[in-house]
């Protein structure tokens, strides 16, 4: 959770910094627009990704660390090619934005700064590659401290290259992206040096040497990753999509979004911490024989985020003009983003709800229902819903976030109740094998 918040803090600060600029609201709608883009293709690659964490720790589980480690050497192959399209897409940001009919006046600096992050594209794959298998083995570590460096070295890297210090050209939103991808390749350097020599990763070898591509590996983990990717890219395109639909109606109503979204997600990489945690201990559980260790931590994750969506729900309903003043002074942005902020603060408990139930439900390797619900979810109720209340209705950017209100209320119930099926499936079937073959005869 700590690594999550400070990784996620990198974009926090460059929100907050922009928002210093002199055409604020174009830089901040800039951000809004070309961090979408980002996001989506880097939600894609995340997913697919995601795949090493429970084979790793199911792999851990049974105590089969080699395994553990030439699985993530496999991926390695798997973030290479995804690495591919993710570079390509972010250079060629504006025939992308131009063709998703976004305001004008924003695609000439969302160009730049999307040209700019392109460069950390590759980078971010391999960030995401070791990340996961650390935690799949159980060491989060890592991922704090990645986290906690990025955000401290992110800071004085946008003053230079946004506002022009020590003789470096101001650079405005384009040189938030050039500080982007400046901390994504040191942070991929720092998790190479760290996983290379730690002793926690010596049984499991993820270096002992590149293989070749081994399609019976690398079909696991895009049976496993593929779902989980189209899952993520679903959920993520809701909110991807509002940005990119509110972005129609110019930089203002964009840029309130921008600063109301930005805190929503940043107080999310708390259940987001959670589900990958949960994710591990279900997966290590499962690996060990003992599915109600299992469907135990997948219950005790979501009643931790209950507590914590409390929290972040309190502060957007009681203090909203505190955190729209940490981002913005102009009182037309502010204005928006107070009105939004009511809305995060009611998507809270859906949102860490369904976040937790799909950690539990990768942690089991279950991830081809938890896509089929997001499509419907998402899409079908959510983005729908959203755009016909903001264009057919006349709503504006509330009628967008009252859709992914409800897509995210239905994505929690179809997900929590999915994972209580499948655990108690997984304790049936396993009864029933312990007991022998004659138990359900003389039941």
């Amino acid at each position: 959770m700590i690594g999550l918040v400070a990784s996620f803090g990198m974009n926090f600060v460059d929100t907050v910094m922009a928002g210093r600029l002199a055409d604020k609201d174009v830089a901040l709608a800039a951000l809004a627009t070309g961090g979408a883009v980002w996001s989506a293709c880097l939600m894609f690659t995340i997913g697919t990704l995601m795949a090493v964490q429970p084979i790793v720790a199911q792999h851990d589980g049974a105590g089969q660390r080699l395994a553990a480690g030439a699985a993530a050497r496999q991926a390695f192959w798997l973030a290479l090619v995804l690495a591919l399209p993710f570079t390509l897409i972010m250079g060629q940001g504006g025939e992308v934005l131009r063709l998703l009919d976004v305001e004008a006046s924003i695609i000439p600096v969302a160009d730049g700064y999307m040209d700019a992050l392109a460069w950390g594209a590759p980078g971010m794959t391999l960030v995401f590659l070791l990340r996961f298998f650390s935690e799949g083995t159980g060491h989060t570590k890592p991922t704090m401290y990645i986290g906690l460096f990025g955000v401290l070295l992110n800071v004085p890297l946008n003053w230079i290259l946004m506002f022009g210090k020590f003789g470096m050209p101001a650079l405005g939103a384009e040189g938030c992206g050039y500080a982007t991808s400046i901390v994504i390749w040191m942070q991929a350097a720092l998790l190479l040096v760290y996983i290379r020599f730690h002793h926690h990763f010596r049984d499991y070898q993820p270096f002992a040497g590149l293989q070749r591509p081994d399609m019976v590996r690398l079909v696991e983990l895009l049976r496993i990753g593929l779902p989980i990717a189209v899952t993520i890219f679903v959920e993520g395109s809701l909110f991807v999509g509002a940005a990119i639909l509110i972005g129609r109606l110019g930089p203002l109503p964009t840029a309130g979004h921008l600063v109301a979204i930005n805190f929503s997600a940043l107080v999310f990489m708390i259940p987001l911490g959670l589900a990958s945690a949960v994710t591990t201990r279900v997966g290590n559980a499962i690996g060990r024989g003992e599915p109600r260790a299992a469907r135990y931590a997948g219950l005790i994750g979501l009643l931790i985020v209950l507590c914590s969506q409390s929290i972040s729900a309190f502060i957007m309903i009681f203090f909203p003009e505190w955190v729209v003043g940490i981002y913005t002074s102009d009182p037309a942005i502010a204005s928006v983003a107070v009105t939004l902020l009511f809305f995060a603060a009611i998507f809270q408990f859906p949102d860490g709800i369904q976040i937790c139930s799909a950690g539990a439900l990768r942690g089991l390797k279950d991830t081809l229902w938890p896509m089929v619900y997001n499509i419907i979810s998402y899409w079908l109720i959510g983005m729908a819903l959203g755009y016909y209340l903001t264009f057919n209705e006349g709503l504006g950017p509330s009628g967008m976030w009252m859709g992914m209100i409800a897509g995210l209320t239905a994505g929690a119930i179809l997900m929590a109740s999915r994972f209580w099926r499948e655990s108690n499936s997984r304790i049936r079937r396993f009864e029933e094998v312990a007991a022998g073959p004659g138990a359900a005869g003389s039941e």
